[in-house]
Order: structure tokens, then sequence, then C-alpha cells
């Protein structure tokens, strides 16, 4: 079973416990129109798997259209800062769409950056805090 309400998705596992997802937390949603394969990724934490949830779905209905428009509404603000070429990374702040609770910041690297590099770290803290300041947002 999948549902989406206006704070969060829901999964129900083959054991029948409930899943929840805040919307802040749902990294991206697709559907397979080959496979009627609905996914689901959550944001997760960096150095581990992702948790991802899968469903086959033969057709998705409103369901794409709402994990979509709620996970937009998450987002406060986004910029992507270039640190070697064209690579770089995405400093995000997300919250729930109702407002209702603080503002996460979250890091997402392109493929190829490594968190590690005390350039990459300086880089993306001086962008951090440059967007703390923009919106001002603690």
């Amino acid at each position: 079973m999948l549902a989406g309400t206006r704070d969060a998705f829901y999964v129900a596992a083959d054991g029948g416990e409930v899943h929840r997802v805040p919307w802040e937390q749902v990294e991206a949603a697709d559907w397979d129109r080959d496979t009627d394969t609905f996914r689901l990724s959550e944001v997760g934490r960096w150095g581990e798997q992702r948790p991802i949830h899968t469903a086959v779905l033969t057709d998705p209905g409103r369901l794409l259209e709402l994990v979509r428009e709620r996970v937009t509404a998450s987002i406060v603000l986004q910029r992507h800062v270039v640190v070697a070429g064209r690579r770089g990374l995405r400093v995000i702040a997300r919250r729930a769409p109702s407002g209702s609770d603080g503002v996460q910041w979250i890091y997402e690297y392109d493929e190829g950056v490594d968190p590690d590099d005390p350039a990459v770290r300086e880089i993306a803290l001086s962008t951090l805090e440059a967007m703390r300041i923009e919106v001002g947002l603690p």
C-alpha cells in the first residue's frame, strides 16, 4: 500500500508495518511506464545506503503528481556551487510543507566530488552560511 497526505508519504511493508516518510525527507520519485514500477528514494545520510521504496502500479494516478508537488513545496532554497570544472555540490534548505518544523540544511554532492576534501568542505560551509544570511534562516 502507498499513500500520501499533506505532510508525508506512507509505505506499508509486506508484514503490515507502515513506514512514514515526511515530504522533506523525500529525495526523488518516479514511475517507469515500461515496468509499472513506482520508485521513491529518501534523502538518507552520507555514506549510508539511501532508503528506496518500490511498488508495482499499473497506473500511478495522481500519486506521482502529489509526490512532486509536496516535495517541491518542501524546498525553501537550493543552490549549486561549482567545485572543480562542472562538478560541485548542492546546498538545499528544506522544511515540512506545512511550515511546522524548522529548516533542514542538506548537501548533495555531484559524482566524483569528495565531501572530505577540505576545499570542498570550505565551499560547502561558506555557501551554507551565505544562504542562511540571504534568507534569514538559522
